[in-house]
C-alpha cells in the first residue's frame, strides 16, 4: 500500500490522481523507439501545404503544453484514407493526411492534435502501463493464495474476466474524457476557438464502422462524449484567447491531397 500511495502522481488540467510505476524517462524512450519504427513503415510528406499548418499548429500547442522533457517532432503520413492522428510520450507527433476531412480547418485540427497531445502530457500511456503491472501483482497473489483451492482455477478465470471489463476498460474511457477536457484547454491557451470540438468530434463518430455498447468500449459513446464536452467547454472558453492567425484556415482537401508530393 505504501508502495503504491508513493507511486501517485497528478495529471494536469484536471488535477485527477493516477497510479504510476514508470518513470517519464523510460515512457519517453518507448515512444521515440515506437515514433522511429512508424517512419520506418509509412509514407511521409514533405509537402509545405501540409506540412506547414500542421507544423504551426503542433508549435502552439506545445507551447502551451509545459513539458520542457518533450522533444516535439511532427510527421505527416501521406494516406487520404487513414483519418488518424496520435502523439506519443515525448512529443513525437504523426498526423495521417485522413484527418483533414474531419478536422476541415486548422482549429479542427487542433481539437484533435490538442486531444492526442492530452493523452502525452497526462501519461495515459504509462498509467495504463503501470494499471497492467498491478493486475499483473495482484493476480500473482492471488494465484499464490489459492493453489490450494479446488476452485481456484475458477476464480482466477472470473477475476480475469473482472479485471478486463471491470478495472481496465473504465480507466481507458476515463482517459478519453480527460484528453478531450485537456485538448479543449490547450487548443483555447493556443488561439483556437474550443467551441468547434463539438462538430469535430460529431464528424469522427460519423466515420463508417461499427461501434459496441459503451459497456464494453475504451471510448464514451458519441452521445455521452458530447454531453461531457457541452458541460466542460464554459472552462475551456475562459482560457480561450484568440489569435489572430488561428482561425478557419481551411486545410487541403482530399482531393488537394491526392497532388500531394
Amino acid at each position: 500500500m505504501l508502495l503504491l500511495l508513493a507511486a501517485c502522481s497528478t495529471t494536469p488540467i484536471t488535477g485527477r490522481k493516477q497510479l504510476m510505476l514508470v518513470g517519464t524517462g523510460q515512457e519517453n524512450a518507448l515512444g521515440l523507439e515506437a515514433y522511429r519504427e512508424v517512419l520506418r513503415k509509412e509514407p511521409i510528406t514533405q509537402d509545405p501545404r501540409v506540412t506547414e499548418p500542421v507544423r504551426r499548429i503542433v508549435s502552439r500547442l506545445a507551447a502551451v503544453a509545459d513539458r520542457r522533457d518533450f522533444r516535439w517532432e511532427v510527421s505527416v503520413i501521406k494516406k487520404d484514407k487513414m483519418a488518424n492522428a496520435f502523439v506519443l510520450p515525448g512529443g513525437k507527433i504523426a498526423v495521417y493526411t485522413g484527418i483533414f476531412s474531419i478536422a476541415q480547418t486548422e482549429a479542427g485540427l487542433a481539437i484533435i492534435l490538442g486531444h492526442e497531445v492530452g493523452h502525452a502530457i497526462a501519461r495515459h500511456g504509462g498509467e495504463r502501463m503501470s494499471q497492467q503491472l498491478g493486475v499483473k501483482a495482484v493476480g500473482a497473489a492471488l494465484e499464490l493464495g489459492l493453489q490450494s483451492s479446488p476452485y481456484g482455477n475458477s476464480i482466477m478465470a472470473a477475476y480475469g474476466v473482472g479485471s478486463q471489463v471491470g478495472f481496465l476498460l473504465p480507466y481507458s474511457r476515463v482517459h478519453e474524457s480527460e484528453a478531450d477536457r485537456i485538448g479543449m484547454v490547450l487548443a483555447a491557451k493556443a488561439g483556437y476557438d474550443p467551441r468547434i470540438a463539438i462538430d469535430v468530434w460529431k464528424r469522427m463518430a460519423a466515420l463508417p464502422g461499427t461501434r459496441p455498447p459503451e459497456f464494453l468500449s475504451t471510448h464514451p459513446n458519441t452521445e455521452t462524449r458530447i454531453e461531457d464536452i457541452r458541460q466542460f467547454l464554459p472552462q475551456a472558453i475562459a482560457q480561450f484567447r484568440p489569435h489572430p492567425d488561428a482561425g478557419d484556415t481551411l486545410l487541403p482537401t482530399p482531393e488537394q491531397v491526392g497532388l500531394l508530393r
